[in-house]
Formats: C-alpha cells, structure tokens, sequence
C-alpha cells in the first residue's frame, strides 16, 4: 500500500516538459548545447566509474594472484634454488680456482709489457 502510494506522489510531480525543435537551427542549438554538456561532464563520469568500479576489481584481481599465485611461485623459485645451492657453490669455487691460476700469468705478463714500454 505504502509503494502504492509514494509511487503516486511521484507520478504526480510534474516533470520538465522537453519539447521537439521547430526548426533545424534550434535543432543545431539543442544539440551543441548538449555537447558542451557532455564535454563538461565527462571526465567526472569517466574517473568517477575508474573510481568506482574499475580500479577496486584491479585491485581485488592483484591481490587475489598476489595471495595465491604468486606465493606459489615464490616456494617453488626458493625450493629450486635450495636445491641448486650446492651446485651454484661448486661452479663458484671451480672459478674462483681458475681465476687465481690466470692472474699470476696475466700480471706478468702486464709487467714485461711496463718494462718494454719504459726501456
């Protein structure tokens, strides 16, 4: 009953009275008119839906494949390198190994080129 009843009051209000043009230069009026409207709108209707409703999705998107996928991945990249410490390690000191036995050579020879140059 109360629907009823409000749904009248509305009915009963009187809405503005939009009237076809008479001619096409009030046509041509009307319509820019309603393009500055729009043009002064618009980018309050646009930022107000990326606002609203465009940005919280994003969000809850990255923070569902934040909490979900991405520490999955996470546990695996550290298992794998757990498992490839050692070998890492190994690699490292075989290198390091090469390097010492490279640079004695590599100085002297340096040196004679420092000798020949002052001499």
């Amino acid at each position: 009953m109360i629907n009823f009843i409000l749904a009248t009051f509305v009915l009963a209000q009187e809405l503005p009275k939009i009237e076809a043009p008479e001619n096409l230069e009030e046509a041509k009026e009307m319509g820019e008119k309603a393009l500055k409207e729009v043009q002064k709108q618009l980018p309050g209707i646009v930022e107000k839906i990326w606002k609203e409703e465009v940005l919280p999705v994003w969000q809850k998107m990255w923070e569902w494949f934040k909490n979900n996928i991405w520490l999955k991945i996470e546990v695996l990249f550290q298992k794998e390198a757990q498992k490839r410490k050692p070998i890492i390690e190994e690699e490292f000191q075989k290198e390091k190994e090469e390097l010492k036995e490279e640079l004695p050579g590599t100085t002297k020879s340096l040196w004679e080129k420092i000798r020949e140059l002052l001499k």
